[in-house]
């Protein structure tokens, strides 16, 4: 039998995480192979999320970033099954490997940025396979967003669980891009504005309307009139230009944006939060 020191059970338990035992059963199963000891421990985790692959991951951590020049930022939220292991250290400073991996490439789909190198050598999901073994726990990569514009800021609500990134369309907008990301994770607009509005949404809201004041025994000539204008509150209330700024409900967003600098403007957002 291969003698296999402390030195390298530590060495494979740094790299992977795993626990003390794992790593040195899986060496003493390498006959003191360091990669193919790793090989070992990740098809353990090939057994277990096949295992756990109808679970739930519905716990985890949502976070967003940008990059120094702020022109582009990206957002991933990393799933597990329990809150317990969301808040392990190790969890979190994985999904931000994850998510620095993001920003400095900016893949084109979430599928690409599963198959890039993270700085161990491992794809990402390949990192999820070991990790899934190590925790025990079906870990997936859930929401991954880009945005890019003259000026994007982030934010991430306390808890890891929330995160938004907007776009503004001149750095102008610098100390604006924080507040107004916090709006989009307070408020969640369905677009920026009724021009971007999903159609499908649009003919939802029109058929609410005529349904809400046929029971409210308005005429039949007048559903459509009452429809309109119920859909025009829909827009100020759920679209993030004419929303209400949170600060100061006496001014839309749009006009708190106009205050900072004349003609800034929102070119894209993005949402994602767990369970919310």
């Amino acid at each position: 039998m291969v003698k296999i020191t402390a030195a390298e059970v530590n060495k494979l338990r740094q790299q992977t995480g795993a626990g003390m035992m794992d790593c040195k059963k899986a060496l003493v199963e390498a006959e003191g192979d360091f990669d193919a000891a790793i090989d070992i421990l990740r098809k353990k985790g090939q057994k277990v999320a096949a295992n756990r692959a109808d679970r739930e991951s519905s716990e985890g951590v949502v976070l967003a970033a940008t990059t120094q020049d702020a022109h582009k930022g990206a957002l991933i939220s990393l799933n597990c099954e329990t809150d317990f292991v969301a808040k392990n250290e190790s969890f979190v400073d994985l999904a931000q490997s994850i998510l620095n991996l993001a920003i400095e490439n900016t893949p084109a789909s979430k599928e690409d940025l599963m198959n890039m190198k993270l700085v161990d050598h491992l794809t990402v999901a390949e990192k999820l396979l070991e990790q899934t073994g190590v925790i025990g726990e079906k870990i997936e990569l859930g929401a991954y967003e880009v945005v890019e514009a003259p000026y994007v800021a982030s934010y991430i609500h306390a808890g890891n669980r929330l995160a938004a990134l907007v776009g503004l369309s001149a750095a102008e907008g610098a100390n604006a891009g924080r507040e107004v990301a916090m709006q989009i994770a307070a408020m969640n607009p369905v677009a920026i504005d009724e021009t971007s509005v999903d159609q499908e949404i649009i003919e939802k809201e029109l058929e609410v309307g005529r349904d809400l004041a046929r029971q409210e025994g308005k005429p039949e000539e007048m559903l459509d009139r009452i429809a309109q204008g119920r859909l025009k509150k829909f827009f100020k209330e759920n679209t993030l230009m004419h929303q209400a700024y949170i600060k100061d409900g006496k001014q839309s967003v749009a006009d708190y944006l106009n205050s900072v600098s004349k003609g800034l403007t929102v070119k894209d957002f993005k949402r994602y939060g767990l369970g919310v």
